[in-house]
């Protein structure tokens, strides 16, 4: 099992190029808010992030920087506010996925930045980037072989377009996304305590994690799912919510209910074939256990969102392999 994959599927993480930044000599630029996470790679050269509320934070060649989602920032020569610059440029910074060029200042480009944006899926209950302890910097000297390989990877398909280009991208913008973390991981493992990955910083709770995917349709208690993992159920209580924020119990219930939420807009299951995927011996629990997350019954939920034609939010399978599994029981 992999939990990491299936919560990026479920979550609906997706990445798209934004805007790449050539800068020279004396400049400086704002972002436009934008609603989903931002990452910079510095390709080349160095640049000042300013975050209000923040210390600036320099970034050499190869550093990259995630920002939660919707934080207003701006880049620069040096720094401070790039406002009061006297030279600052507004930049629309959403992606549309050919990474448009900006050309700042008015010497030659020495500094070079490639910025991606990351959505998620809102509706989702277990997310990974709506959950970062704010800015997320690997430095060059910190970083991992895979990170620093992906980010030239895509400098230089930017730098030197060929056939399928926009295929390419596509998918090293999703690579960049996942190397960073694992860097990042590795890294700081303190920092992700309390969110998502700190679940991949305890293998304890790694193990546990791996049980409730692979089995989510199962009466999973704290009791057997320490037996299963072979640790005290004390231990398990204890680490579990310190190294996710949530019990096993609150963590299973919600992604029950992100599980369901894929089938119900992806497919044309019914919702008998739903419930039982999900651990649920009969609709009327599972219709009032997914009201209660979504704030909308199954039924009105699925119209809505084929109403709004949402697109299915994935980066690498139709849905997790422990949910096609427990439909395949369920005669799905």
């Amino acid at each position: 099992m992999d939990p990491f994959s299936d919560v990026l599927d479920v979550s609906g993480v997706k990445g798209a190029l934004s805007t790449r930044i050539e800068a020279g000599g004396r400049w400086a630029v704002v972002l436009d808010d934008y609603p989903g996470a931002a990452l910079h790679a510095v390709t080349a050269g160095r640049a000042w992030l300013t975050v209000p509320g923040s210390e600036p934070v320099e970034l050499a060649s190869d550093d990259v920087v995630l920002l939660p989602a919707g934080t207003p920032h701006g880049l620069g020569d040096e720094p401070g506010d790039p406002e009061g610059t006297g030279r600052c440029e507004h930049a629309t910074a959403r992606g549309r996925g050919d990474g448009d060029l900006i050309r700042l200042g008015s010497s030659p480009a020495t500094t070079r930045i490639v910025t991606i944006h990351y959505d998620c899926d809102p509706a989702a209950l277990t997310q990974v980037l709506a959950i970062l302890p704010g800015i997320v910097h690997v430095r060059a000297e910190t970083g991992t072989t895979g990170l620093d390989d992906t980010v030239r990877m895509l400098a230089r398909e930017l730098a030197h377009p060929q056939i399928a280009t926009r295929t390419v991208l596509k998918s090293l913008v999703d690579v960049v996304l996942v190397q960073m973390l694992r860097a990042w991981l590795a890294e700081d493992p303190p920092a992700c305590l309390g969110t998502w990955l700190g679940a991949l910083h305890d293998p304890v709770v790694g193990k546990a994690l791996e049980c409730l995917h692979e089995d989510p349709a199962t009466p999973w208690t704290t009791a057997t799912l320490a037996a299963a993992i072979s640790v005290s159920r004390a231990t398990l209580a204890r680490r579990f919510p310190a190294a996710t924020g949530a019990t096993p119990a609150a963590y299973l219930a919600n992604w029950r209910m992100d599980l369901a939420a894929v089938r119900l807009r992806d497919t044309h299951d019914s919702l008998e074939a739903i419930a039982s995927a999900v651990g649920y011996g009969s609709v009327p629990a599972f219709s009032r256990a997914f009201t209660r997350a979504h704030g909308r019954t199954p039924g009105r939920y699925r119209s809505e969102a084929r109403t709004r034609r949402v697109p299915a939010f994935r980066l690498h399978q139709p849905l997790p392999s422990s949910l096609r599994v427990d439909a395949g029981r369920a005669g799905a």
